[in-house]
């Protein structure tokens, strides 16, 4: 059987949902007959219609507020931003609106937001943004980020199907370079559920998204000089799955936090907050940050690829980390 894409993976999912539920429609800027800017949405409005595959104008904020009253009235709209960095113009609907509908009147709001997110390909500080830790913040949110066609699906499916808003991340690097056999079937991931990428003893890193895949040739080549590295891919940022990250750090007491976000108030450091809370007493070593510098993304491919947390410099804090 050919094997799927990561992009080719969330567009069956989407197609699947649809399918399945007539109440799903996608909207979005471009996503009818152009098929999206990175053509995720290609072929759905001549299966499904005008009415199910919209198009918007470019107002990322009514778009949002759109797909809000929609779910409100029933429908389980899926909301793709261009770049994930312009979803800061829909911010107010999202962490005021979205978030917090149910606390107002317990009224379900089964909203996606699709972000397109990441650098390595030399878009510049407007187009290269990883704002995960942005809505990992608000109460009210899901925040998933699957790293390999079959999580791309499978959280798509389980995105769609929450009642909740759930913050969808898909890294722009993986869209056509990640490939998998999927098979057939309803593809699945449930969220809040990490997966160990890869079995370790002496350290353990944790990560999501396109350094998942640096963290693993990392790990491949730490190996060879005889450190076995754990590779943790969450998945699913919030609601974290703390019983598998504990674990797994709690394993081989040192904990690499891996992230394509700038580091200040990342991701990654309320993870190193949990863990320094919860598993002090485990750590057999300081906990380090492999992340993106505190400054703009430059368009020079060759400098983003020096500041990119990649396999060079996840390896250096593994190698140092294991000799503590």
């Amino acid at each position: 059987m050919a094997e799927t894409t990561y992009i080719d993976a969330i567009r069956r999912g989407l197609l699947e949902e649809m399918e399945r539920d007539a109440a799903v429609f996608l909207m979005g800027q471009d996503i009818a007959r152009f098929g999206g800017a990175f053509r995720a949405t290609k072929g759905l409005y001549e299966r499904f219609g005008r009415l199910r595959v919209v198009n918007t104008p470019l107002f990322e904020s009514g778009a949002i507020g759109a797909a809000l009253g929609a779910a409100l009235a029933g429908k389980r709209p899926v909301v793709e931003m261009q770049f994930a960095d312009f979803v800061s113009c829909g911010f107010n609907q999202i962490v005021n609106n979205l978030a917090k509908t149910y606390y107002r009147w317990e009224a379900e709001v089964p909203v996606v937001v699709r972000l397109p997110y990441g650098g390595g390909v030399g878009a510049g500080p407007f187009h290269s943004q990883s704002p995960e830790a942005w809505f990992a913040h608000t109460p009210g949110l899901a925040v998933v980020a699957p790293s390999t066609p079959r999580d791309a699906i499978g959280l798509m499916k389980s995105a769609i199907r929450d009642p909740n808003p759930v913050i969808y991340l898909e890294h722009r690097v993986l869209y056509r370079r990640e490939k998998e056999d999927l098979g057939e079937g309803d593809l699945t991931t449930p969220l809040g559920r990490a997966r160990i990428a890869r079995e370790g003893s002496d350290v353990t890193v944790l990560t999501w998204g396109w350094t998942v895949h640096e963290a693993l040739d990392a790990a491949a080549e730490a190996a060879k000089s005889g450190v076995s590295v754990e590779v943790v891919d969450l998945r699913t940022l919030v609601p974290l799955d703390e019983e598998t990250v504990f674990a797994a750090a709690k394993k081989t007491g040192k904990i690499v936090v891996v992230h394509e976000a700038t580091a200040t108030a990342g991701y990654g450091a309320e993870l190193v907050a949990r863990l320094a809370d919860l598993c002090f007493e485990h750590l057999d070593g300081p906990i380090l940050r492999v992340a993106y510098p505190d400054r703009p993304s430059p368009y020079n491919k060759n400098l983003e690829k020096e500041l990119l947390p990649g396999k060079a410099k996840i390896l250096d804090a593994v190698r140092r980390l294991a000799r503590y």
